[in-house]
């Protein structure tokens, strides 16, 4: 009996050899298929660095699979034949190969998966779409956790409870069956800022080869209006540089990961940062290596708990938190205004030209190397967004267009439960605003400021101070009865009436300045 023929379908962010949809493929029959198409490109104007990154890489997997002996047929998006699109160019495969069956692992956004399975009815085909195992928890055993007894799901979830039980079913940081060090987080002790004697780690550069250099030439030619520097480029590509970056990572900045995991300092974009997202949300490393190379350095004594610690959280817990909300949410969660948000996003979220030095600082470096470390991210960019009530879904988009590692599913969850609230506490207890000194307190940003981070009223003031007192004011209704904001609230009631008529003034003389011009379209693809 003949045995049949799989065509295996991969996408740009499965480059993972160990892949569910590379299960049991034949070096002699199956043929794997990658496709770059310009519909997953524009489908928000990404990045330039993050297009050339996982076109470089789709390209070098390709060649890796190619060297094991398999069949690939790669589409490359200047192939003249090429329809632009995953569904057009799956057919044209599928007529080309004449498979037996399709196979493909789940997309990891709804709208790929949504398109995953109309492509499964119009193809004439067998057509299998498997799970994704590179994630340690499925959608069934989130599902399972964030379910009650009773079958209901409840009006908030917390990443620590669901942490607490990732660690109790890898095994990672436990001993005989409790928590390293007697307790499940360190966090407490990751909140320093950066002293001047301590010396950020010097980080290995990937010189681009010549699969890299085609892939920019083509990124210049094709989206030159997208958002983002694509030069210099010195992002792993392979899955060796991704295995050596680790590497470095562990052996040289990981100890000092917890201690500066929040401090932001001006012109050091990584700081002690692994830089890892990238890598391990398109496939070239897998979340339970790095997760077991942290371990390993800690029981070595080669990194402290806290680091290790925080290090593992980030993964087992708010990546996998992130994406089973994701997908327990979708569709509404995309369109959650809680607080009601409208205003529209800065244009300068696009050109980096703020007067203010902490949003210049973070835009800038997003601009240049389509990163920012994760409290840029949070208690700058999306701490601004929440203080000005910028509507999340435009919020969402810079997100989705400007970062290398943001997918929807990561993006989404962060944005509307984390940085803005606007699922009104699913995701955070309380929303995460701050007033100007704690951009002081963990950067040396404000030093540098036209504002003056330490005056509270006027044209000088620094815009996070007012803004911060503006926005409880302004959503004074929703949170008064949070629980973790009962005395910042309390110090709210209290205020005098003179006092928040000044606060008010300053808002809104800012959200008519020159800085808050309006959002352009400039993601629209």
């Amino acid at each position: 009996m003949a045995k049949e023929k799989v065509l295996r379908f991969l996408l740009g962010d499965q480059l993972s050899r160990g892949l569910s949809s590379l299960d049991g493929a034949a070096r002699d029959r199956d043929v794997i298929f990658m496709a770059e198409v310009s519909a997953e490109a524009t489908s928000v104007k990404h990045h330039k660095k993050k297009i050339a990154f996982l076109f470089s890489a789709m390209r070098h997997f390709a060649e890796d699979l190619r060297g094991e002996g398999f069949t690939v047929d790669y589409l490359r998006l200047d192939d003249e034949d090429n329809p632009g699109d995953f569904g057009g160019a799956l057919a044209q495969a599928v007529d080309r190969h004449k498979p037996d069956r399709v196979v493909m692992t789940e997309p990891s956004e709804l709208r790929v998966l949504e398109a995953a399975e109309n492509w499964r009815e119009e193809l004439a085909v067998e057509f299998d779409i498997l799970t994704d195992h590179r994630f340690l928890a499925s959608h069934e055993e989130f599902v399972s956790w964030a379910t009650t007894d009773s079958g209901e799901q409840p009006k908030s979830l917390r990443m620590e409870y669901f942490y607490r039980e990732m660690r109790r079913r890898t095994g990672y940081l436990m001993t005989d069956g409790e928590p390293e060090g007697g307790q499940w987080n360190f966090d407490a002790d990751n909140r320093k800022s950066l002293p001047d004697s301590i010396t950020v780690p010097v980080r290995p550069k990937f010189e681009p080869d010549q699969i890299t250099r085609d892939v920019m030439d083509l990124v210049a030619d094709r989206f030159e209006t997208h958002f983002g520097d694509l030069e210099p480029f010195d992002y792993p590509v392979t899955r060796k540089d991704a295995e050596a970056y680790l590497d470095w990572f562990v052996g040289e900045a990981l100890a000092g990961f917890g201690d500066w995991q929040d401090a932001m300092k001006q012109g050091e974009p990584l700081l002690f940062h692994s830089h890892l997202s990238s890598l391990i949300n398109c496939g070239l490393l897998d979340p339970r290596e790095c997760c077991e190379r942290g371990e390993k350095a800690y029981r070595d004594g080669a990194a402290p708990l806290n680091a290790v610690e925080g290090f593992i959280r980030q993964i087992i817990g708010w990546r996998e938190f992130v994406r089973g909300v994701y997908w327990l949410k979708m569709p509404d969660y995309a369109s959650a205004n809680a607080l009601d948000a409208r205003r529209p996003l800065p244009e300068f979220f696009w050109s980096g030209e703020t007067v203010m030095n902490c949003l210049g600082q973070a835009i800038a470096e997003t601009k240049a190397n389509a990163y920012a470390h994760h409290i840029q991210r949070l208690m700058v960019i999306g701490n601004f967004c929440l203080l000005a009530g910028i509507d999340p879904r435009q919020v969402q988009e810079w997100f989705l267009v400007v970062y290398a590692d943001a997918y929807e599913w990561v993006e989404m969850p962060n944005v509307v439960g984390m940085a803005l609230f606007a699922d009104g506490g699913f995701v955070a207890s309380k929303p995460y605003a701050a007033s100007g000194s704690y951009i002081n307190k963990m950067s040396d940003y404000c030093s540098s400021c036209r504002y003056d981070v330490k005056q509270k009223a006027g044209e000088n003031a620094c815009p996070f101070n007012y803004l911060y007192w503006n926005f409880l004011s302004e959503n004074e209704e929703s949170l008064r009865n949070n629980h973790r904001m009962g005395l910042i609230m309390g110090s709210l009631g209290k205020m005098k009436p003179g006092r928040l008529d000044e606060i008010r003034t300053d808002s809104l003389r800012f959200f008519d300045s020159d800085e808050m011009q309006g959002w352009q379209d400039q993601a629209a693809g």
